[in-house]
C-alpha cells in the first residue's frame, strides 16, 4: 500500500480543486490520501464526490498551533468535523486569516513591495487565505524566486519585516479537542528549521504524555539526520512515526506520494480514531 497522509487543495492553500487531488493521487499510484487542508475541512465534500475507485480518503485538518512563541502544525486525522468545540477552535483561526492577510499586505506595500489586496486574494480564490497566498503574489511580482523563498526573515517568515501574528491553538488544547472529538493527532514536520525555531525535544515530550499519538518524520523538509533524530525520538516517547507528502499542487515542487506512511501505522491510526471513518472510492463523478 501507498499512504500519503498530509496534502493541501483549494479549500486552503493548495492549488489542486479537492476532486483534483482525490484523481491526481489515483493517478500517481496512492491507495490512501489523507486531506488535511489548513483549519477548514470544507474540501470534503467534492473529494468524496469525486473519490476513483481504488483509493481511500483520510479527513483530516492541519491545525495552526503555537507554544513558547513558536508556530506548530498539527495533523488532525478522522475527528468528526462537527463536533461543536473542535469546529469553534477550527473557525476562530480561520476567521483570522483575512485580517491578518491584509495586514501582510499593508507591510508589504510599506516596503515598496506593489503587491495588492486584489492579487492575494484572486490567488487564493475561494481557499483560506494564509501565508502562501501571499507568497505566490510575491513570486508573480518577480520578488523572490519561490514560494520558499518569501518564508524567510526578509518578507513573511516568522518574525520577517512582513510577517503578522495571527490566532493560533496552543497544542495541548489541540490536542484536547481533537481527542474530543475522535480524532488523532500527528506533529507535522517538527524538525522543519528551514522554516524558523522549531519546538524543544521536552515539548513534544509533553505532548506525548498528553495524548499526542505521533509525528511526521519523512518530509522533504527533514534532512536524514533529523529523520534519524525523530525516529528515535518517537521511538523513545512511543509514538507512531508517519511519512507524506504535504502536497500542494503546483506551489510546491514535492509531488503526491513522494514520502508515505507505513501501512501498519495507517491500521493504527483507524484503530484509535472513532470520530470519522476512511472513505473507500465508489468510482467518483
Amino acid at each position: 500500500m501507498r499512504i500519503d497522509l498530509h496534502t493541501h487543495s483549494t479549500a486552503s492553500d493548495g492549488t489542486d480543486s479537492p476532486a483534483e487531488l482525490v484523481r491526481n493521487a489515483a493517478a500517481a499510484g496512492l491507495d490512501v490520501v489523507g486531506l488535511t487542508d489548513h483549519d477548514t475541512s470544507r474540501g470534503y465534500g467534492e473529494a468524496i464526490d469525486a473519490l476513483p475507485a481504488g483509493i481511500t480518503l483520510v479527513t483530516g485538518a492541519e491545525m495552526s498551533c503555537r507554544i513558547d512563541g513558536i508556530s506548530m502544525h498539527m495533523l488532525a486525522y478522522l475527528f468528526d468535523p462537527e463536533e461543536p468545540a473542535l469546529l469553534a477552535e477550527r473557525e476562530l483561526v480561520r476567521d483570522d486569516r483575512v485580517p491578518r492577510a491584509r495586514a501582510m499586505v499593508e507591510r508589504l506595500q510599506g516596503l515598496g513591495v506593489p503587491v495588492t489586496w486584489e492579487q492575494v486574494a484572486r490567488i487564493a480564490g475561494d481557499g483560506s487565505v494564509g501565508r502562501p497566498h501571499v507568497a505566490t503574489a510575491l513570486v508573480e511580482l518577480g520578488v523572490v524566486p519561490t514560494v520558499n523563498d518569501a518564508f524567510t526573515a526578509d518578507w513573511l517568515g516568522d518574525g520577517g519585516r512582513a510577517h503578522v501574528a495571527k490566532h493560533e491553538t496552543d497544542p495541548f488544547e489541540a490536542i484536547r479537542l481533537v481527542k474530543g472529538a475522535g480524532g488523532v493527532t500527528v506533529f507535522a514536520h517538527p524538525g522543519a528549521s528551514k522554516r524558523g525555531r522549531t519546538v524543544p525535544e521536552s515539548a513534544i515530550a509533553e505532548m506525548a504524555a498528553a495524548g499526542l499519538d505521533g509525528i511526521e518524520v519523512d518530509h522533504m523538509d527533514h534532512d536524514a539526520e533529523t529523520r534519524v533524530r525523530l525516529r528515535g525520538l518517537a521511538k523513545e516517547l512511543g509514538l507512531l512515526v508517519t511519512g507524506s507528502s504535504d502536497y500542494h499542487g503546483s506551489r510546491k515542487s514535492v509531488q503526491l506520494g513522494e514520502y508515505t506512511t507505513d501501512p501498519e501505522v495507517y491500521g493504527e491510526i483507524t484503530r484509535r480514531a472513532t470520530g470519522a471513518f476512511p472513505v473507500p472510492g465508489a468510482g467518483g463523478v
